[in-house]
This record gives C-alpha cells, sequence and structure tokens, in this order.
C-alpha cells in the first residue's frame, strides 16, 4: 500500500473526512512504516498536498480538514440549534487560531465540531499551559476557546466564549476576566440580537471599567471572517481576531 492509499483508508475509516492530526495519529495501520523517517509528518502533507493539487482523489474542507473526493460535506447548523452550533463556533475559533500559528485550547473537546472532526482533533493544546496560578487556571480551563501565544512561555492572547443565551452572558465575562492581569482579549460571539444585551451588560457598574477588555463578534461576523480566508487560502493578512 502507498502513502497515498494509506491516506485514503485513513479517511475511509473516519467516515470520509478526517483533519491532519487524525491522519498522522491513524496512518500507521496501513502504512507502518510511515513514521520511521524524521520528517515524517512533512512527507504525509506533501502527498496529501500534492493530490490535492491534482484533484483525483481527495478534497479540502474549510481551513484543515481533508476528505474523499465523492464525499457530501454535513450541512452547517443552523442557528436555532444551540448545541451543534455552539460547537460549529468553537470550531471555526480553533481553525482560525492554528491558521494564525497560536496554541490552541478548548474546554469541550469530545464535542463534534463537523465533518467527522471533533474539537478534540483541531485543539492542539489537550492541557493548559501552567503560565499562573492553579485557582485562575482552574477557572480558564472552562473558557470555550483559548488562543496562546506559541512561546516557552505560553500566554493566553485571546478568549472566546460561545454565548447561546444571556443568561450565560456574565458567567462569560466572569470567565474571562480572570485573565485581565494578561492582556487577554475576550470576544463574545453570539447572535447579532444579542449585542444590545452585551453593551447593557458592559454598563453595570461591575464590568463598567473592564469594557474595553470585551468585543462582541456576531455568528455571521465570525462565519464571513472564516469563509474569507478559505477563499484566499489565508494569503490576506487583515485579520479580524488576535494580537
Amino acid at each position: 500500500m502507498t502513502k497515498i492509499e494509506a491516506i485514503e483508508s485513513v479517511l475511509r475509516e473516519n467516515g470520509g473526512s478526517a483533519n491532519l492530526s487524525v491522519i498522522y495519529h491513524k496512518i500507521s495501520k496501513f502504512y507502518p512504516k510511515a513514521k520511521e523517517s524524521k520528517e515524517w509528518e512533512a512527507g504525509i502533507r506533501g502527498v496529501l498536498y500534492r493530490e490535492l493539487r491534482e484533484g483525483q482523489r481527495f478534497k479540502k474542507i474549510g481551513l484543515s480538514i481533508y476528505a474523499l473526493k465523492d464525499y457530501r460535506e454535513n450541512p452547517l447548523p443552523k442557528p436555532s440549534d444551540k448545541v451543534k452550533m455552539h460547537s460549529f463556533m468553537q470550531g471555526i475559533c480553533l481553525e482560525l487560531g492554528n491558521a494564525r500559528s497560536y496554541l490552541t485550547y478548548t474546554a469541550d473537546p469530545s464535542k463534534l465540531y463537523r465533518d467527522n472532526v471533533y474539537l478534540r482533533d483541531i485543539a492542539n493544546l489537550k492541557n493548559l499551559p501552567n503560565f499562573t496560578y492553579k485557582e485562575i487556571i482552574n477557572e480558564t480551563r472552562r473558557i470555550d476557546v483559548l488562543w496562546f501565544n506559541n512561546a516557552k512561555c505560553a500566554f493566553p492572547q485571546c478568549a472566546f466564549e460561545i454565548v447561546d443565551s444571556v443568561s450565560t452572558l456574565n458567567n462569560a465575562f466572569n470567565r474571562c476576566l480572570q485573565l485581565k492581569a494578561f492582556a487577554t482579549k475576550f470576544y463574545i460571539v453570539a447572535l447579532q440580537i444579542h449585542r444590545k444585551k452585551f453593551e447593557q451588560n458592559l454598563e453595570l457598574e461591575i464590568y463598567r471599567d473592564k469594557k474595553d477588555f470585551f468585543e462582541f463578534v456576531a455568528y455571521d461576523e465570525m462565519l464571513t471572517t472564516y469563509e474569507h480566508f478559505v477563499t484566499s487560502g489565508l494569503k490576506d493578512k487583515r485579520w479580524l481576531f488576535g494580537i
């Protein structure tokens, strides 16, 4: 079996689609010598990317999911489906963070993102770095998505909370504010109809002097940003998020 055939077998076993971390993990099952080279991951990417250019076996979904040519993509979740939309938006935040070379973390690794790919497959951190006191880390690990700078001493650069109900808004604020000493930028991702409530809550006395830490991003805006970078092939550097 060739590497191309092994990648195809991984995708087929995974339901027709997978991201690179799943391909790396399962490739040896079909190609036992896959990891013998020091640069084995680059070798797999090279084979995959070449086949993508030729367009015979594989196609790319979004920023980092690969699929068989005849694979039928799952429909995107509707905003009314709060459970699916929540994990879908988490996945978009993770993919965008990876594309910007951040270290990415999610509080919900077992949730399905899309097309047979789970959030744990996208996040490149399984545990939070020990960047501060244990009490703060314990609270921080409940934040939906975090981006850390990719350095020896990793610190949180951006925090994303997906808010599908205004009743959870203050809890999202409070979790994020555990990181206020680190100059972390906080993004509340929600339906556009929740923007007014977001602005009203930030005018409450408890949050008023901290409102500059937060930014509201509507679901539609997040999806448009994601699709823009898919279309541009990440060549456009006018990023909406990050430092």
